[in-house]
């Protein structure tokens, strides 16, 4: 899993976010991703929890932080905090419960609402193991998706079934994002000759830093 490594190892630092209604199996992925765990009594999250999980991209390695939250209405109150400095979400659904479908627009316009146009979000369909109890079929959570600009997968929390695929496909889209900017922010800085230090590309809260080495 790569947790030997230390935060001062680490390259990278992402935060990421998981969303969508109660019931969808937020939880259950991420404790599948993390500790590569699942409960079949796994209770609602009250309030906000998150793990981490140290991820290696080409020769980089990352520190993923993902946040998991309450999908019920009455806790909605925490969202403008629990979204700052995330770059990433994935957005779940219960492909067994097409009202969890149908409520996708309203979770991807908040997170329009709160976060960068440039955040990389992974639609999710979960529990693709119950086949006998599908409601919503793939091609719709594809076409969803493709109409929407973000990716697509479907998953079994239950079967530890895509699940590792579709966080690292976040986490990669990720450091392809961060490492263009603070490329073409090192050439900018160039160009102009204006000497800086640690570049941080995000600095809210919980952000995508890149480490340098120290000289001393």
């Amino acid at each position: 899993m790569g947790d030997a490594f230390n935060d001062d190892e680490c390259d990278y630092l992402f935060k990421a976010v998981l969303i969508g209604d109660s019931g969808v199996g937020k939880s259950n992925l991420l404790s599948r991703f993390s500790r590569n765990e699942f409960r079949l009594d796994s209770k609602p999250t009250i309030g906000v929890e998150f793990a981490y999980r140290n991820i290696r991209v080409g020769d980089k390695l990352i520190k993923a932080q993902i946040w998991d939250t309450a999908g019920q209405e009455r806790f909605r109150a925490i969202t403008s905090s629990y979204y700052r400095g995330a770059l990433g979400a994935m957005l779940v659904y219960d492909l067994t419960r097409r009202a969890t479908f149908d409520n996708l627009m309203k979770w991807l316009e908040e997170l329009r609402r709160f976060c960068n146009s440039d955040m990389v979000v992974v639609l999710v369909g979960n529990k693709s193991d119950l086949v006998q109890k599908r409601e919503v079929e793939e091609e719709e959570g594809r076409s969803l998706a493709e109409k929407e600009g973000l990716c697509f997968m479907e998953t079994s929390a239950l079967e530890n079934l895509n699940v590792e695929e579709a966080f690292l496909e976040m986490v990669t889209k990720i450091y392809d994002i961060t490492s263009h900017k603070s490329l073409h922010e090192k050439n900018i800085n160039e160009e102009t000759k204006i000497s800086v230090g640690k570049p941080i590309v995000n600095i809210d809260e919980v952000s995508a830093t890149i480490k340098q080495n120290r000289c001393c």
